[in-house]
């Protein structure tokens, strides 16, 4: 059945009639579902990188041809248990009362609440795999070396600021090798002038506590002997004359793996296992894969879109429980960790953390990592700009009670002594609940259900739709942080229940109340029986 221009009502036909559609897609043509949207009635887009205009009250466009450098998931999720989802991307357009749906999509509604709709999503579309990332990426603190060593990544540096983590009491965790400890994009050996020792650089950093991940991505420089045997083999993505298309990206101009190919989706694994099997690195940050640079290629696989592309790069992750990406499509419910696009030092992104995260939880993207504390955009690190100590603060604490908590700028050099013990008062609460954490992830991978929650998740049609703010980690802990420079309190939504704060009130909701947080604290409530 096609939807050409259709408005949906909500007689019991045609809402049995879209269900009849949703079993039996007709795909082949451009489609525009146009929807009726209630005052009352919220919508959540699988846009991961403008969660913070989720939901939708404002108009907004959104082409999902595009990941907007971040994970994409090809979903809607309405407060009122609508569903909308295809297997290719489709073009949004919504405004205050209306919602048109451009492509194949397959609608279905009756799900009764945005929790009906996420589990009915989540069964047919991206149903959980039973598996979840490595353990450690939950139960403590990650630590990136991008910002502190950006594209110097050395042996000696990278050894320093491993023991500067434990020198300044910080529990160790995963360490990621960020961009550039590689000979060349596609070879993928430790760089022998910057990493004299690789094997013995991994033993002890596993000694100290922590495991090894490096960074890769699926580029190749076109000047290097492994473009030339890529090249012979046929594994790279070509342009209209059948030559290796040289794309241009963030660092410059390169070729790209065709992972269409399957002896080039195996020749990316085995280097992936090498790098295991000869240095003891435990895992990778996966960069790169979005669509952008797959458009206007020819692949192995003729009819391959941008995004299956994407979607392949991101199955090469599930090999190695230990891994990171930014950006996906397609791959919710699987055991891969997502983390948000780069953020900008200081409180204007810290502010799209919540929002973000929450809209990546609803897209299945449950296994989450919201960027780095103070921000991963190495750009506002440089020269001489002037830190925000309070906005580092601010973030460690927003950090502190989602999914993953990842460290890069190093505290210790950047911040005083009260502002230093802020951070590490907010890895102790980490610490206090790094079970409660893992317990979700283990449910997450079995039942589906958001490790982070909006408050419409668990309590619909209560007036928290709008609430991006606070947000819920699991059934237990409501967390409300301070996000604006300068507060010291704010107002926190509580609901139905009896809450127990972190002060140790014990407040029974719903209500509004209004709480102290001075630098070191981070507002936050334990539901009781």
């Amino acid at each position: 059945m096609n939807l050409n221009n259709k408005a949906i009502s909500s007689s019991p036909l045609l809402i049995l009639l879209s269900a009849l559609w949703l079993f039996g897609p007709a795909y082949g043509q451009q489609d525009t579902l146009s929807i009726k949207v209630g005052a009352d009635a919220y919508w959540w887009a699988g846009v991961i990188n403008q969660g913070n205009r989720m939901p939708l009250t404002a108009a907004w466009q959104a082409d999902l041809n595009s990941n907007y450098g971040n994970q994409a998931q090809p979903l809607m999720l309405s407060s009122k248990g609508e569903v909308i989802w295809s297997d290719r991307p489709f073009k949004i357009d919504f405004a205050p009362g209306k919602l048109k749906i451009t492509g194949e999509v397959e609608y279905s509604k009756g799900h009764g609440t945005l929790k009906g709709a996420y589990l009915h999503a989540s069964r047919n579309y991206y149903p959980p795999s039973g598996k979840m990332p490595d353990s450690l990426l939950f139960s403590h603190p990650q630590y990136n070396t991008w910002i502190e060593l950006m594209y110097d990544q050395n042996q000696r540096d990278v050894l320093a600021y491993a023991g500067h983590i434990i020198a300044n009491g910080f529990p160790p965790g995963v360490l990621m090798i960020d961009d550039n400890w590689q000979e060349d994009y596609g070879k993928w050996n430790f760089h022998p002038g910057r990493f004299p020792e690789p094997k013995e650089m991994v033993d002890q950093l596993h000694a100290m506590g922590f495991k090894v991940m490096v960074w890769v991505c699926p580029f190749v420089s076109p000047d290097c002997d492994v473009y030339r045997e890529l090249e012979s083999k046929k594994y790279l993505v070509t342009n209209q004359n059948g030559e290796p298309a040289i794309v241009r990206w963030w660092n410059g101009a390169s070729a790209l793996l065709d992972l269409t190919h399957p002896d080039a989706f195996r020749w990316f694994r085995s280097q992936l296992d090498r790098l295991m099997n000869e240095y003891g690195v435990d895992g990778f940050k996966l960069d790169a894969g979005d669509f952008e640079y797959y458009q206007d290629v020819h692949s192995w696989k003729a009819d391959a879109r941008p995004e299956e592309h994407s979607e392949l790069f991101g199955k090469i992750g599930l090999a190695y429980p230990l891994n990171e990406y930014r950006a996906m499509w397609k791959m919710g419910g699987q055991p891969l960790a997502e983390r948000l696009r780069d953020k900008q030092h200081g409180f204007r992104d810290l502010q799209l953390l919540i929002p973000n995260m929450l809209t990546a939880g609803l897209m299945g993207y449950y296994f989450s990592c919201p960027d780095m504390i103070g921000g991963g955009e190495f750009t506002s690190f440089l020269d001489d700009a002037i830190l925000d100590q309070e906005s580092i603060v601010r973030s460690a604490q927003c950090h502190a009670l989602m999914p993953m908590m990842q460290f890069s700028v190093a505290p210790w050099r950047v911040l005083g002594e009260s502002h230093l013990a802020a951070v590490k008062k907010a890895v102790a609460i980490r610490e206090r609940f790094s079970g409660y954490i893992l317990e979700l992830a283990a449910r997450a991978a079995k039942t589906g259900e958001p490790i982070m929650r909006p408050l419409e998740y668990a309590y619909p049609d209560q007036g928290c739709a709008t609430i991006t703010d606070q947000f819920l980690l699991g059934e237990r802990l409501l967390v409300a942080p301070i996000l604006t420079r300068g507060a010291v309190t704010r107002e926190v939504v509580i609901p139905t229940g009896r809450w127990k704060s972190f002060d140790g009130r014990i407040v029974r909701g719903p209500k509004r109340i209004t709480v102290q947080a001075g630098l070191d604290v981070l507002p936050y409530f334990e539901r009781l029986p």
